[in-house]
């Protein structure tokens, strides 16, 4: 393939109240596992005016994965081919995405362009549908994780959603939420169809570095960036606006800062924090105020040969309510407007 350029991505055409939405499970197999979750997710989107078709194994639980690679591979090349389905959502992340991507055909899929979103392990996917077939995609809400909220979505999720899908022009400014979450209610025992889940205010953007910056928005959730590196599914992320997603370490727990640093030191070895034009670090799975000190010192450590902007406490990957946003869409950041907008 040739060399990739972000400014050759096709945008897929947006979404519109009446269309259908495809459901596919590339990695875990949680929409099998908590079909409340999967029920209240597509009753949700069909509030929003749009019709809901799962494919043949979303619904799968294979262990740790919804179904075999091949048979996620298969999910995933139905929706894309399919006439009546407009955009496909995955329905929660995972860590084996990964195993699909040898079953793959990219001509197929570069052929079909459509609506992909996901986030979390879905990472993998979104670097292989930009670098094998030039495919812009979106990093956002999942399923059961964020439409399968109880009572109901919620609503910085929904517009983020909507002005992002449903819009050809720019997204705009993209400004804090006024609450977030990550309050832990089990889903093995339906706790979290009780009630509403306890919002915390949320007091804006910190800028760990100042300065601004512009470039092509790039990243993802750590580990799943790092299974990438030296495939040919990697995407070089030299003078991008480059994200970090840190996701949880086990049901509820937030990921060991111990192997967090591992993972920021592949990154480090890779290059990445050299290259890039721009640092964004979303909210951390469950951290608290003495693992956010540990991880603003672990990324100083990585960073602090370089003078980019580092902006902090974006509304991006694991925390509640979460951004839609198009990978490889121009990104600015400015410590001194206190901006991230997507141009």
């Amino acid at each position: 393939m040739e060399h990739f350029h972000f400014d050759q991505l096709i945008y897929p055409p947006c979404l519109q109240v009446g269309d259908t939405i495809g459901i596919i499970a590339p990695s875990a197999g949680l929409a099998g596992l908590f079909p409340h979750r999967a029920e209240q997710g597509a009753r949700m989107l069909e509030e929003m005016g749009f019709h809901v078709r799962f494919s043949s194994h979303a619904r799968d639980c294979d262990g740790w994965a919804a179904s075999s690679a091949e048979n996620r591979a298969k999910d995933i090349h139905d929706m894309f081919t399919s006439e009546d389905v407009s955009a496909i959502i995955c329905a929660i992340g995972g860590n084996h995405s990964n195993q699909v991507l040898k079953y793959l055909d990219f001509d197929l899929i570069k052929n079909h362009p459509k609506i992909f979103l996901g986030y979390s392990d879905i990472t993998v996917l979104h670097y292989a549908f930009a670098s094998q077939a030039n495919l812009r995609t979106y990093y956002g809400p999942c399923l059961i994780s964020e439409f399968g909220e109880h009572p109901s979505v919620l609503p910085y999720t929904e517009a983020s959603f909507k002005k992002t899908l449903m819009n050809r022009g720019p997204v705009g400014e993209i400004e804090a939420p006024t609450e977030w979450t990550d309050e832990f209610l089990d889903w093995f025992n339906k706790e979290d169809t009780k009630g509403p889940r306890k919002m915390n205010p949320h007091h804006g953007y910190e800028w760990w570095r100042s300065g601004n910056a512009s470039g092509p928005l790039w990243g993802g959730t750590i580990p799943s960036i790092n299974h990438l590196a030296g495939t040919k599914y990697w995407v070089d992320p030299t003078d991008t606006i480059f994200f970090i997603d840190i996701p949880e370490g086990g049901p509820g727990e937030y990921m060991p800062q111990s192997e967090l640093d591992s993972y920021l030191a592949d990154l480090d070895n890779l290059g990445v924090f050299k290259s890039i034009g721009g640092l964004i670090i979303g909210r951390p799975y469950r951290y608290g105020e003495n693992e956010i000190k540990v991880l603003r010192s672990m990324v100083d450590q990585y960073t602090n040969h370089y003078n980019y902007p580092i902006l902090y406490n974006a509304a991006i990957g694991h925390t509640s309510p979460i951004i839609t946003a198009p990978l490889g869409s121009n990104a600015r950041i400015d410590s001194s407007a206190n901006l991230f907008k997507l141009l």
